[in-house]
């Protein structure tokens, strides 16, 4: 007994690429246009403003306000060092991938840094507030790109 169904010719052949036309070209980037990255990080500047200041009227304390806002700038201030620094026009796939591990461990060093100086620069840093800080920043990217505008259903 065969366990393997048997195959048609059809199967076989790898579908057929058909290249946009220009006027179909400009109708896809017409309801897909380009999310700007600066939008993210505003987007994230945002949020981490809200968490901040609803830590605060929830804690009426400002160190643990302080704390989570601190959780929110260990993820801006990266996120923008790393946009500006992948912003820079590129020749070649090679320089895209050396500066997207460049910037990406230099976003990782100014994270670590700035997480170490919250024991430095915050008088009583409340870990809990500045990690919910962080990590309700950094979802920010979902719910940017959820409702970003300018996506159209095709008709």
């Amino acid at each position: 007994m065969n366990p393997v169904a048997p195959r048609h010719e059809a199967e076989d052949e790898e579908p057929e690429f058909k290249p946009l036309t220009p006027d179909q070209a400009r109708e896809w980037r017409k309801r897909h246009p380009a999310l700007s990255v600066w939008r993210l990080v505003f987007g994230q500047l945002v949020v981490g403003s809200m968490v901040t200041l609803l830590t605060w009227l929830i804690t009426q304390d400002r160190a643990v306000a302080g704390s989570a806002a601190w959780g929110a700038l260990c993820v801006v201030v990266p996120a923008a060092l790393f946009a500006r620094g992948m912003a820079r026009a590129r020749r070649s796939v090679s320089e895209v991938l050396a500066g997207l591990f460049v910037w990406e461990m230099a976003k990782i060093a100014l994270t670590v840094a700035m997480l170490w100086m919250a024991t430095r620069w915050l008088q009583s840093p409340s870990w809990p507030a500045l990690l919910v800080g962080m990590v309700v920043t950094m979802k920010t990217y979902w719910f940017v790109l959820l409702v970003r505008p300018g996506v159209r259903k095709t008709d």
